[in-house]
């Protein structure tokens, strides 16, 4: 939570010395301006910039990263009638035994968050957002995950699961083959509905109880 309102508060100090009288582009946050943020024991482990609002600028997706914990925050441009700037658009916590850093991308509006972490078994996540056209948040729309042994020691499950339509697909990754010829083939798929009310990014549901959930809904 402390974390969360200092880098508010710095990104808001940064935006209200900003004057705008005329449409200028917005550059991105700085790389000083993120460290300068940080405390002991943290480093920027991923960052990406892009239009996720529409408005033509920069905006800034990263993960803060420490020994025990690791958060991503997302920071959208602004632009209003005296002044232009950035402010915080949402933030959650990614699992903190990483197998590498998380991989982020923005194309066409739309926040795309690949991360892998566990150990021989492993958690996939792959989280979808775009931005709230009515208020600086960020809207989950898409979330797959897939839990597996890299070993090819045992089964695993998957799901894909889209917030807009309210589809959801669950399968079994059942182990194939031994030694080098070991391999995962989908099994027991099975689709349905599950709809319900916008989530944005504060409240992401964790991956793994997600495809728990859905795993027992069948």
């Amino acid at each position: 939570m402390m974390r969360s309102l200092a880098i508010a508060a710095a990104l808001l100090l940064c935006g209200t010395a900003h004057a705008a009288p005329a449409r200028t582009p917005m550059p991105p946050i700085t790389d000083a301006l993120l460290l300068d943020g940080l405390e002991l024991g943290e480093e920027i482990e991923s960052r990406v910039d892009g239009d996720l609002n529409g408005d033509g600028d920069a905006d800034t997706v990263f993960v803060v990263a420490s020994p025990d914990a690791r958060t991503l925050y997302v920071v959208l441009s602004y632009h209003g009638e005296v002044d232009m700037g950035h402010e915080p658009a949402g933030n959650f916590r990614l699992g903190p035994d990483p197998l590498g850093p998380a991989t982020l991308s923005i194309g066409k509006g739309v926040l795309v968050i690949e991360d892998l972490t566990g150990g021989t078994t492993a958690l996939s996540a792959t989280y979808r957002y775009r931005a709230d056209k009515a208020q600086p948040k960020m809207r989950l729309i898409g979330l797959d995950a897939a839990v597996y042994s890299r070993t090819y020691a045992h089964d695993g499950n998957a799901m894909s699961w889209n917030l807009v339509t309210g589809d959801v697909e669950t399968k079994v990754l059942k182990l194939t083959g031994e030694g080098e010829d070991a391999a995962y083939e989908d099994a027991f798929v099975q689709r349905f509905k599950r709809p319900g009310k916008p989530v944005f990014m504060e409240d992401t549901p964790d991956p793994e109880g997600q495809l728990i959930a859905f795993t027992r809904a069948k």
